[in-house]
């Protein structure tokens, strides 16, 4: 037996199983919103670096719960009150956060039927009023353009007339789905939402007064093991290569 060559296969073998092992698994946790970007994200990410990015997806209230069960993850990306509240439980490692990118609520019909105008708050109304039925995510499953339309509505005044023709669905997602069969007349979500759903126009942004921009951010989760692949991913979050699939998928750099 060649004892030379079965060394080299030996320390060989070895380098392979320390490369594996040390690759981490990453849990992220992820909005739904962001379910397009994300995909991207991961896979330019697990491409350079050699670490896995396993992904579940939920609205901001539901992954808020989740953490502030202590269920465990390495990542996790929410909108910024949310990220504020959870660093002051102590579920988020200090001085991992940082901003992702902002988006905001817009108005969607199905396509190939007419827009209304929305470019104003009495426009916006106006649209509201002639719409048969309209949906948007319910604010009781923590979605972040659901519970601002449905305050919206409400600070308007128009909460009696609109609440027979509301539909509540779980997420915006559900909601662009709703659309683009023709159950609804128009759908809420963020401008960012037309990569989630084919069949639907985004008809515009919500009147610059009524609007509301959810900034996202990310962080290393308190407890994690796997820190360092952690804060590597959310570094990555804002590198130039992210910011160019958040743009092309129609969020704001922050």
């Amino acid at each position: 037996m060649n004892w030379k060559w079965l060394a080299v296969a030996s320390a060989l073998l070895a380098s392979i199983d320390i490369s594996v092992s040390s690759a981490a698994d990453i849990k992220l946790l992820s909005p739904i919103a962001l379910r397009a970007v994300i995909a991207d994200v991961t896979r330019e990410f697990e491409k350079s670096s050699g670490d896995k990015v396993s992904v579940e997806y939920a609205t901001v209230g539901v992954i808020l719960d989740r953490l502030k069960r202590n269920e465990p993850a390495d990542v996790a990306i929410l909108a910024g009150p949310q990220l504020d509240e959870l660093q002051k439980l102590g579920r988020i490692v200090a001085g991992s956060r940082v901003d992702v990118a902002q988006v905001g609520v817009g108005v969607f019909v199905r396509t190939g039927v007419p827009k209304p105008d929305v470019t104003s708050i009495d426009a916006f109304k106006r649209a509201l009023a002639n719409a048969k039925s309209i949906s948007y995510g319910d604010p009781a499953s923590g979605g972040v353009s659901g519970t601002h339309v449905a305050g919206l509505i409400e600070r308007l005044g128009l909460t009696a007339e609109m609440k027979p023709r509301i539909r509540l669905l779980p997420n915006s997602q559900a909601v662009l789905q709703s659309v683009a069969k023709g159950e609804v007349d128009i759908g809420f979500g963020l401008t960012s939402d037309t990569t989630l759903v084919s069949g639907v126009d985004l008809v515009g942004a919500l009147p610059t007064e009524i609007q509301n921009f959810t900034v996202y951010a990310a962080a290393a989760v308190a407890g994690t093991t796997q820190l360092e692949a952690a804060n590597a991913f959310v570094s990555f979050l804002r590198s130039p290569a992210t910011q160019s699939v958040l743009k092309s998928k129609g969020f704001e750099s922050r």
